[in-house]
């Protein structure tokens, strides 16, 4: 019996980054409008405001960002007075990011759109839908058989 042909609109990660790009896309004249910030810069300063104090490094680990891309953003943010940088005890090849309170404030507005955001799409898709939709994403992020090649790539 041969194979089935394989279908584009039915692959599970081309669905998943379609879903990804289109909800990011409509999330981006947030950020972009008010503060010109890319949405690589949006990662990064989402990232320090909940983690708070992280290196470039550890930012690439959680937001899968390729390393130019977030030291681009990094330097644009502190460009803006929205980020600073420290030294690492020990490690002078890594800088030790934390937001400034221009970045603080900036992530308090931010976030308080982002939670009215994510608040639109939970209601567009009704409670029973968002609650399976959370636990899918969640299993697919931490499936042993999905690939977790990003984890290595930036060390």
């Amino acid at each position: 019996m041969p194979a089935p042909d394989f279908d584009l609109d039915l692959f599970l990660p081309y669905l998943l980054n379609q879903a990804a790009e289109a909800t990011s896309a409509a999330f981006q004249t947030q950020y972009r409008t008010e503060y010109g910030m890319t949405r690589a810069q949006w990662r990064v300063l989402a990232n320090l405001g909940k983690h708070g104090t992280m290196t470039a490094v550890e930012i690439c680990r959680v937001t899968y960002i390729e390393k130019t891309k977030v030291s681009r953003a990094v330097q644009a943010l502190a460009e803006a007075g929205l980020l600073a940088r420290g030294t690492v005890s020990g490690d002078r090849r890594q800088e030790s990011l934390t937001l400034t309170p221009a970045g603080q404030k900036a992530f308090s507005v931010l976030g308080q759109r982002a939670l009215r955001f994510d608040q639109t799409l939970r209601d567009r898709l009704g409670q029973s839908a968002t609650d399976t939709l959370l636990v899918v994403l969640r299993e697919l992020a931490a499936a042993p058989g999905v690939p977790h090649t990003n984890e290595n790539r930036f060390r």
